[in-house]
């Protein structure tokens, strides 16, 4: 019996013609427009999204599986769906490389000063009013140590750095971490490392993770950097320890609202790196996300265990 997939979004017809390939009996569709999904939705078993909402799947009676395009999936968890038998798989892994480097790209930055530089760069001045410093040895603390925080801990320990970590199953082995604890260890992390990189999933559990008494415990000389979601931090705590010098600066490229709106405090402050949302990029980004589904596919119509199912439960 034939079987369709809808393509919730404006995929290459390149991508379409390497999801026919997989068989016979799957029928591919695109949707151009989020009017059109709801459309094509109505007779389909799986959706790439894409174009989502709650009415698509409550209009779609044949939908059993969905595929997320990014690692992130707070969208779709609306009382309703976590409800619902339909299965709901994500992009995780999809992005761990190019985001793992953004990281680091972010503690370089500060390591070496080159927010001042640039500074100075600009005002046509030479000369730096503070030496920078080297990554041996300094501590980064990865809070989430899943497939992303595993990539940035391995990208550390070849800068010599010792990696901490918090997650919900320390017990699980770990090849790049030096010490990983239970994610009530927060606090611990966060008084020990120079760097803290947010690598979480964004969960009732972890909203607003980062707060004013989190951020009390880090040393002032510590940097965040935050890859994860903007609602994992306070921001107007944020913002506050920035000015106070609670924390000596801040890496960030997801926000509470998207776009940063223009007159947001964070974009003049001389100690944080904005990046608008923008460290899972990658020419090859597009080419994994691409691989990953093809082989889900090929599992569903096979009848064989999808790769990466969210615990819908737990929301991630």
């Amino acid at each position: 019996m034939p079987v369709k997939l809808l393509v919730a979004f404006r995929a290459a017809d390149e991508d379409l013609a390497r999801l026919r390939a997989i068989s016979d009996s799957l029928i591919v569709e695109r949707s151009e427009s989020s009017t059109q999904a709801m459309e094509l939705a109505r007779d389909a078993e799986t959706v790439f999204a894409g174009h989502w909402s709650d009415e698509l799947w409550k209009n779609a009676p044949r939908l059993k599986w969905v595929q997320s395009g990014g690692a992130g999936i707070e969208r779709f968890m609306t009382p309703d769906f976590i409800a619902s038998p339909i299965i709901l798989t994500n992009a995780a892994g999809v992005y761990a490389i190019p985001i793992a480097d953004h990281v680091m790209a972010f503690v370089l930055h500060f390591s070496r000063n080159f927010n001042r530089m640039v500074r100075n760069q600009i005002g046509h001045r030479w000369g730096e009013d503070r030496e920078p410093d080297e990554l041996t040895g300094k501590r980064l603390g990865i809070v989430g140590l899943g497939g992303i925080g595993t990539e940035v801990a391995r990208r550390a320990k070849a800068f010599g750095m010792r990696v901490i970590a918090t997650r919900r199953r320390p017990q699980l082995p770990s090849e790049f971490a030096d010490e990983v604890r239970g994610s009530d260890d927060l606090h611990w992390l966060l008084g020990e490392s120079d760097y803290v990189a947010l690598c979480s999933a964004l969960t009732q559990n972890t909203h607003k993770l980062i707060g004013e008494e989190e951020l009390r415990k880090m040393k002032p000389s510590a940097y965040l950097t935050n890859i994860g979601r903007g609602g994992l931090v306070d921001e107007p705590a944020l913002i506050a320890a920035l000015k106070d010098g609670l924390i000596a600066g801040a890496g960030l490229d997801v926000f509470a609202e998207e776009p940063l709106p223009t007159d947001s405090p964070l974009w003049d402050m001389p100690n944080v790196l904005i990046t608008p949302h923008t460290a899972g990029s990658s020419p090859r980004s597009h080419e994994r996300l691409m691989d990953l589904f093809c082989e889900n596919v090929r599992r569903y119509l096979a009848g064989e265990e999808l790769l990466n199912v969210v615990d819908k439960g737990e929301g991630y």
